[in-house]
């Protein structure tokens, strides 16, 4: 993994998502129920848009996994109950 990969997940991970249901954290809590992925031109983009499709999903909490690219961001990250 490249290291611009793993600040670009530190940094997510980081970042609070109180406007949203779903809450982000940085360790699994509670059970496993689907993931999610997104794209968007920014960090804070990235981060809005998966917050809301695990709203969306019904999620109470959502962790980022992944995050790649350059120019445009891809994401992903696994939902919780």
């Amino acid at each position: 993994m490249n290291m611009k990969t793993v600040f670009t997940a530190i940094a997510l991970s980081t970042l609070s998502v109180g406007a949203f249901a779903a809450t982000e954290i940085q360790y699994p809590q509670g059970q496993e129920v689907g993931s999610i992925s997104a794209s968007a031109n920014t960090l804070d983009g990235l981060q809005a848009k998966l917050a809301a499709k695990a709203d969306a999903a019904g999620a109470k909490s959502f962790q980022i996994t992944s995050v790649q690219g350059d120019d445009t961001l891809h994401g992903n990250a696994v939902l919780y109950k």
